[in-house]
């Protein structure tokens, strides 16, 4: 960890709490489970990719991990599915309903996943997780544009902020201005900064 990557990380989680705003954070107790809930999504995303960059070391192709990970998720959601839902007193969903469920598994799950452990294995847990600064900016911009949301001042300030954590984080733009030894190794080949 160099000082501009260190910067880059607090830069940009500066640009998430920015975006987010100060009501994010002075929610009710109603809403304190919720928040844990997405706070352990988001550490268990990180320990994921982290633990998910030795199936390379191990020779265990991408589209076998991915299986491997979504096939044990099946399993272990299963009971909780049933004991809470109860399907069998549910009524039959109609077509669009499977059509929905069915592109949910194989677009945004099972190809999801395989793109992701390729790119895991290809660029490296530290680069692939920087991608999860754009969330909140990608979140953001299609409330904008899909939802006709309006933008706020901090949301603009936020998304620069995320960029600047970026540019930090990636250190090229810095390496540019500074010269070629600026916090950064002396042969730098772009994988897993």
């Amino acid at each position: 960890m160099t000082v501009s990557k260190f910067a880059g990380v607090l830069i940009g989680f500066a640009g998430v709490v920015v975006m987010a705003g100060s009501s994010a954070f002075s929610e009710t107790e109603r809403h304190l489970a919720a928040q844990i809930a997405v706070l352990a999504a988001a550490l268990s995303y990180a320990f994921a990719a982290v633990f998910g960059r030795r199936f390379r070391r191990l020779g265990v192709p991408p589209l076998t991990t991915a299986a491997g990970q979504v096939t044990a998720s099946t399993l272990l959601l299963l009971p909780v599915a049933l004991v809470v839902d109860r399907p069998w007193t549910l009524a039959m969903p109609g077509a669009s309903v499977w059509a929905a469920v069915l592109g949910i598994a194989i677009l945004s799950t099972a190809l999801a996943y395989l793109l992701y452990f390729r790119l895991l294995a290809s660029a490296g847990a530290t680069n692939l997780l920087l991608v999860t600064f754009l969330i909140p900016v990608s979140a953001i911009l299609l409330g904008a544009f899909v939802l006709g949301e309006r933008l706020d001042m901090r949301h603009y300030a936020g998304m620069a902020l995320i960029a600047c954590g970026l540019a930090a984080i990636d250190g090229r733009l810095l390496r540019r201005a500074w010269g070629p030894r600026i916090d950064a190794p002396e042969i730098y080949q772009g994988r897993d900064i």
